[in-house]
């Protein structure tokens, strides 16, 4: 069901009155495309991807997902993450496990390879991410936390 609540067209405002600088979309695709794009350098040197990049820190701190699970957490179509996924078993930076419940299923894990390169590369996404936030204070940080969160659950489409 489409979570989505209609608005009379008298009620829809231009994009031209909001302005870009008020359409929080289109800032937040600012804010990660730079984000992005200042780690790109790195991630060159590295032979890293953003979607391998993503992997890596998703399963650093979730290990066991599913492809499916692993897509949606990573911010990556499945089929992206199908092709990411076996480059990365190739580089020797994930392993993937039967499922003991379900042989079907395969649960990915980082290898110490894996790891070793996520350690090696988070500096540089804390740093990154630091310069990101500078001078936004702790309880602001809080704030803006909670309502991302918030605007996450209005319009995501699955349990996590």
């Amino acid at each position: 069901m489409d979570k989505r609540a209609e608005v009379p067209m008298d009620q829809v405002e231009a994009l031209g009155e909001i302005g870009l600088g008020n359409f929080v979309p289109y800032l937040m695709n600012r804010v990660i495309g730079r984000y992005n794009a200042d780690l790109q350098g790195v991630l060159k040197q590295s032979n890293l991807t953003t979607a391998k990049m993503r992997t890596l820190a998703v399963l650093a701190v979730l290990p066991g997902l599913t492809i499916n699970e692993l897509s949606v957490y990573a911010v990556t179509e499945q089929s992206t993450m199908s092709r990411t996924l076996e480059a990365m078993e190739a580089a020797g930076l994930v392993r993937r496990v039967e499922r003991s419940s379900d042989a079907r299923v395969r649960e990915i894990y980082l290898t110490e390879a894996g790891r070793a390169e996520f350690d090696r590369f988070w500096p540089i996404m804390w740093r990154d991410y630091h310069r990101m936030m500078e001078g936004i204070g702790a309880e602001e940080r809080q704030q803006f936390l909670l309502t991302l969160q918030k605007m996450l659950n209005n319009i995501r489409h699955n349990e996590f």
